[in-house]
């Protein structure tokens, strides 16, 4: 499939006063570059993300970064307004995208929140800076 560089050509001419192949080849070329730049973990992250983008698992992450370490699925679930089997479908995603780590203990499971989770909050935390 042909790409159309048609605003980029655009682009280009109004930058630079002037366009022709070579520039929208090497535009083309510096660009493409780019996207070998990205880390092949590319998807994994993605899904971590996604993961975070539902609300109940983000305020169980939240809860456990706040925790500062393990707390049971009996002590989570009376502090969400859902099903406990939605709590426990949360709890599985996040294990599962490597946000949560989880200990069984007899009947009892315990959960708390990954190294990479507590970055990814912490960094969420950072971008807020003084604008709220």
């Amino acid at each position: 499939m042909a790409q159309d560089t048609t605003r980029l050509r655009r682009l280009l001419a109004d930058e630079s006063g002037t366009c022709c192949d070579a520039d929208v080849d090497a535009r083309l070329d510096a660009l493409a570059s780019l996207t070998e730049q990205m880390p092949e973990t590319y998807e994994t992250d993605s899904a971590v993300l996604k993961t975070l983008g539902n609300e109940t698992r983000y305020r169980i992450v939240r809860l456990l970064v706040a925790a500062d370490g393990e707390l049971c699925v009996c002590e989570i679930t009376p502090l969400f307004d859902v099903s406990e089997s939605a709590v426990s479908h949360a709890l599985s995603d996040l294990t599962e995208a490597g946000l949560l780590s989880r200990r069984k203990s007899g009947t009892w499971r315990y959960y708390q929140t990954t190294p990479r989770a507590e970055k990814l909050v912490a960094a969420l935390d950072a971008t807020r800076g003084g604008d709220e």
